[in-house]
């Protein structure tokens, strides 16, 4: 393996720990742990976890899709294995999702603080929680295409 696609290789899969490790941390520990908190306490922690969270997969989003694209390239492009184009088609749902997120969802529980609208709040990080999950199980279903596949 070259220099160059192993340093794709490492920036991808950093990338993928950065999304996946902070989506296992949100919902497995830190959603648990703010359930005893009040509304008004909550919903403006989330807002702030949210807002920190996002810039981070924002980031690694960009660094999975360019060096996925330049490592698919590399293998094949077109006529790749199908593992390589399962991944990034599982990686593309994955990111649409994340956009719905950061651009449909997150602004409505910004709003909901702003107003201190706990209701519409809670709402709103429930459907995240919701999309969270479907992200994590295809997170998860990637991963193990990347794993099982390697004599492809």
């Amino acid at each position: 393996m070259n220099k160059a696609i192993e340093a794709a290789l490492f920036l991808h899969l950093l990338g993928v720990a950065v999304w996946i490790g902070g989506m296992v941390f949100a919902h497995f520990c830190l959603r648990p742990a703010l359930g005893d908190l009040a509304p008004q306490l909550r919903l403006p922690l989330w807002e702030s976890v949210f807002a920190r969270f996002f810039n981070w997969v924002a980031a690694s989003v960009l660094v999975i899709l360019l060096t996925g694209g330049f490592l698919l390239m590399q293998f094949g492009g077109g006529h790749a294995a199908w593992p390589l184009h399962a991944m990034a088609g599982l990686g593309i749902v994955m990111m649409l999702i994340f956009g719905h997120i950061r651009f449909g969802v997150f602004p409505r529980i910004r709003r909901a603080v702003q107003a201190q609208n706990w209701p519409d709040g809670a709402r709103a990080v429930g459907t995240v929680r919701r999309l969270v999950v479907i992200n994590l199980v295809l997170g998860v279903v990637t991963i193990g295409t990347a794993v099982l596949s390697r004599g492809f």
